[in-house]
């Protein structure tokens, strides 16, 4: 019995890795053209005010981006104490977890080409219903005084560091979470009976409920909720619950929402909380009564029907085997790279006096970035580490006074717990 289920198990597991590859491998592409290539100065022009166009603007431009719930606190954030209004800024950190280029075409893969429109319209409309009750119930434009650094608008543009980004440092932040999204979905697939929403949970609105409350505290990326939503629909959920998943999953957690409030404020905060949920209920409510589910079904490539543990498509093959090669090289470079930033901050140590300190938030690239550049616009003389595995920042002692780095720190979204 146990033999079986592991079996199957790895079976479903190797299935849904061959049948998503493809897709991921061109989604990643996409997102490194998109973050290197992409004019970031045109951001700042148009999500700055606070009127309905900016609100458009900024769910428009977080529609494609491919940024997790954790990733765009550090962009989101720093429109917002650059001069953007609440509004866009709501607008921006609504849509852009929700969906993304990587996201919507693993949608169209595992999903079929209904969900695959549907994901970034509700995106859109979720961003800019967060972004007009923020613009006239959640207060006044707050600006700063630092901008968003140099290496914003500087940095490299090359055709090496589109794809170092898009098969490197975004495989890196994602993969973990694309690892877990694999092994639920497969989990799923293998342990719940494929009528059981049928005859469990027979009331689709119920399941809504019950799917939102699971999905709003807990981490999910836009990709990684896609083999688990396909599971689920094939054992008897209903295609609204399923949207309410897809959609609200990415968009919220615990540590996002925590961040949020502290940031923007308490009234902000449940603004931008009342547009995911009410986005995703009202688009739940209108699939399930308005498309007819058999229409959703059938636009789910067929592999879900038994055909896929029997593929001999050499294109899904060869790109199974690159996804696999590509998130191995990720740890692995991330492992080095950690290495050597321990190596560095030894010898650091040892030239200098440098000091420690604890900053909590941090999960990714991403946030590693925002937090040096951060740093270093303060005037940091000597090299600047973080470290998001640790929780920590290190720098010449000295440098920077200790106040002035919690206020930076806190302003791009982490937690400044002081010198360790």
């Amino acid at each position: 019995m146990l033999v079986d289920f592991i079996t199957d198990f790895f079976s479903e597991l190797w299935m849904l890795l061959l049948e998503m590859a493809p897709y991921l491998l061109l989604g990643f592409l996409f997102a490194g053209i998109l973050k290197v290539f992409f004019p970031k100065r045109l951001i700042r022009k148009y999500i700055g005010k606070s009127n309905f166009r900016s609100v458009v603007n900024a769910a428009l431009l977080g529609v494609p981006m491919p940024l997790c719930s954790c990733g765009v606190l550090p962009t989101g954030i720093s429109f917002y104490k650059n001069g953007a209004s609440r509004g866009s800024t709501v607008s921006f950190l609504v849509s852009t977890p929700q969906t993304g280029v990587d996201s919507i075409i693993a949608t169209y893969a595992m999903l079929g080409l209904p969900l695959a429109i549907l994901r970034p319209v509700i995106a859109l409309f979720s961003g800019v219903l967060g972004g007009t009750l923020t613009n006239y119930l959640g207060g006044s434009i707050s600006v700063a005084e630092q901008s968003l650094g140099k290496e914003d608008e500087n940095g490299d543009r090359s055709v090496r560091e589109m794809l170092r980004y898009g098969y490197v440092e975004m495989l890196q932040d994602i993969s973990k979470w694309l690892i877990i999204g694999f092994l639920v979905a497969a989990f799923l697939a293998v342990l719940i009976p494929d009528d059981f929403f049928v005859t469990t949970i027979s009331n689709e609105y119920l399941s809504m409920l019950l799917i939102l409350v699971a999905s709003i505290p807990l981490y999910v990326c836009a990709t990684g909720s896609i083999p688990i939503a396909a599971v689920l629909l094939l054992k008897g959920l209903s295609p609204g619950a399923a949207i309410v998943f897809l959609m609200a999953g990415p968009a919220t957690n615990a540590a996002t929402m925590a961040v949020i409030s502290n940031t923007m404020g308490r009234r902000t905060f449940w603004l931008y909380l009342l547009s995911i949920v009410g986005g995703a209920l009202l688009f739940g409510t209108i699939v399930n009564e308005l498309i007819p589910r058999n229409w959703i079904l059938q636009a789910i490539p067929e592999f879900h029907h038994g055909a896929a543990h029997h593929t001999d498509s050499l294109l899904k093959l060869l790109s199974g085997i690159v996804l696999l090669i590509l998130i191995l090289n990720g740890y692995i470079q991330k492992y080095l790279d950690r290495k050597r930033v321990k190596e560095e901050s030894k010898d650091f140590t040892i030239m200098k006096d440098i000091q420690v300190y604890t900053v909590e938030g941090m999960t990714c690239n991403h946030c590693k970035a925002a937090v040096e550049n951060g740093v270093r616009e303060l005037g940091a003389n000597g090299d600047v580490f973080a470290d998001p595995s640790k929780n920590e920042l290190r720098l010449a002692a000295g440098d920077i006074s200790e106040e002035a780095l919690k206020e930076k720190v806190e302003s791009l979204g982490y937690t400044f717990k002081g010198r360790k």
